[in-house]
């Protein structure tokens, strides 16, 4: 793509987004911390929330408004020990046992990951559907996050299977127009609620 990240985030926020996490697997502290303190400098001026990907230090060192793991991360629980309770927890469900652990308990959101079957998630257990979707929701009242390949084309279908909120990374940031991407993907929210 070689579009700068905050950029293409403003625009994704200019056509709805109402709330931005920042995954960088693969840079080191410093590199991290700097994409996320310029990301956070822009979005405070629109009031829209980041959360943080699997990284307890930067988060807490960029003053971001949450972090969110998955199986292989650090435990919700032993976040919740080393960071303050006013942030939000969110944790990736990848199999239906997780929802039956003390971890749970500890988070404010759940991922449903992948959704469907994704390039940018490839190192997930099984891709849940909506029928997956529906299944999660009959079994907890935490909010669901529907995340892997979600786009204009399924959200509709995605929100009335009981997800709350949508994770959408190719869909919006591989747009020729990632406003008008988010724009496409907010009205098909609105529509289903």
């Amino acid at each position: 793509m070689g579009r700068d990240l905050v950029l293409v985030t403003e625009m994704a926020v200019k056509g709805g987004v109402d709330l931005v996490q920042i995954r960088e697997k693969h840079k080191d502290f410093a590199a991290f911390q700097s994409v996320t303190l310029r990301l956070k400098e822009m979005l405070d001026h629109y009031g829209v929330p980041l959360i943080v990907n699997d990284n307890l230090a930067v988060a807490r060192s960029c003053c971001v408004s949450g972090i969110h793991v998955g199986n292989s991360d650090m435990l919700p629980a032993d976040i919740k020990k080393l960071w303050h309770n006013d942030v939000l927890l969110g944790y990736s469900i990848e199999y239906e046992e997780q929802l039956f652990n003390s971890q749970i308990q500890h988070t404010d959101y759940l991922g449903v990951s992948p959704v469907f079957n994704t390039l940018t998630k490839n190192d997930t257990v099984t891709a849940w559907g909506l029928d997956g979707i529906s299944k999660i929701r009959s079994l907890t009242d935490k909010p669901l996050v529907a995340i892997g390949n979600i786009h204009a084309e399924n959200t509709y279908d995605v929100i009335r299977a009981g997800a709350d909120c949508l994770a959408v990374v190719s869909a919006i940031c591989g747009a020729e127009n990632p406003e008008q991407a988010a724009a496409e993907i907010r009205n098909q929210i609105e529509k289903a609620i």
